[in-house]
């Protein structure tokens, strides 16, 4: 079994799910557990996600119980008090999800920092979700919001629309411990924080995408894209993801590097690499590459740079031609600057 969850959810008056929360998400979980939970549900064999009832959760809770998981089964527990629908999702498999709460749960997985991106199927999931309005009174499907607006103005609340997205922001499900946000709106659900990471208000953080940690995040993080340990993203920044124009390349940062503020990057860089401010590097752009005494040894397309190690990567600012050369020094990381404790 991959994984399991228990979760609280939004429907439309269709009895579509708008979104799911877990609490606390299962990797690899017991199959005592599992097949506990699947009797008592009724749940078919394979990848599922059955919706059940508050009355369901004492009888739930006393099979958890008995298989020997007592914060599952306090989990379920607490459920009964719901007045919103309850499922209960069950993962066999790594397979292309199959529906809203198969969604959910593989983003939960990735910002509870139980996969990394990439770590976990996620094929097809824009044709699951719906689009939301993010509001002041919960999740509300786009085509139900006029009514909802003018039934809370009847009433004498104002409804404000914070945004409207198939994906909400990941604070309002997981707050990864030793992280910095500063603007929680740019860190979308299904993002991956580790430890030491500091994402400022410019900075953005987009779903199966994430830094290593400890790093300073001022510019944006595309879906798909790792960033690794000791790395830091400049004001502006820009890394190419999947769904930018990076087409089926893996754009990764490696471990201390540095890409300028404004800079950008469509190849994947190795560790300890520099990026100059300002300069963006797709993977077609001509690179002249200088050796150790300065002399040009050779122009290449910069995909062929893809994953090395200690470049420095400038513009030159005579003759306008994108150059690299071996970067001599490590980027340090400030440890104050860092510290998210």
């Amino acid at each position: 079994m991959l994984s399991f969850a228990l979760g609280i959810g939004t429907q439309n008056t269709q009895g579509d799910w708008l979104e799911i929360y877990y609490p606390a998400p299962l990797i690899d979980p017991d199959t005592r557990l599992t097949d506990a939970a699947a009797k008592v549900l009724d749940a078919p064999a394979g990848n599922a996600a059955v919706s059940f009832l508050p009355e369901h959760c004492a009888e739930l809770a006393a099979a958890l119980k008995a298989a020997g998981h007592a914060e599952q089964a306090e989990l379920a527990e607490s459920l009964a008090a719901s007045q919103r629908p309850l499922v209960a999702t069950f993962l066999s498999e790594d397979l292309p999800p199959q529906s809203a709460p198969e969604v959910y749960l593989k983003l939960h997985l990735l910002s509870h920092r139980l996969v990394k991106p990439h770590g976990v199927d996620l094929t097809g999931m824009f044709g699951l979700l719906r689009n939301v309005a993010w509001s002041s009174e919960g999740p509300i499907d786009i085509e139900e919001l006029p009514a909802r607006r003018l039934k809370a103005r009847l009433e004498g609340r104002a409804l404000s629309v914070d945004c409207v997205d198939k994906f909400p922001k990941m604070t309002d499900y997981v707050v990864p411990t030793g992280v910095r946000i500063g603007d929680t709106a740019r860190v979308r659900l299904g993002a991956y924080l580790g430890e030491g990471t500091t994402v400022m208000h410019e900075g953005f953080v987009n779903f199966n995408a994430g830094a290593e940690g400890p790093g300073m995040i001022e510019g944006r993080i595309s879906a798909g894209v790792m960033v690794g340990k000791g790395s830091d993203l400049g004001g502006g920044c820009s890394t190419m993801g999947t769904l930018s124009g990076g087409g089926n390349i893996v754009i990764k940062v490696g471990e201390g590097c540095l890409i300028g503020a404004n800079a950008g990057i469509g190849i994947p860089l190795g560790d300890r690499c520099t990026v100059e401010a300002g300069l963006y590097i797709t993977a077609g752009a001509k690179v002249t590459l200088l050796d150790d005494q300065g002399q040009v040894a050779d122009t290449v397309a910069a995909r062929e740079l893809a994953g090395q190690d200690d470049l420095l990567l400038r513009r030159n600012s005579q003759n306008g031609r994108i150059e690299c050369l071996t970067n001599k020094s490590a980027i340090a990381l400030n440890e104050a600057l860092h510290a998210n404790d």
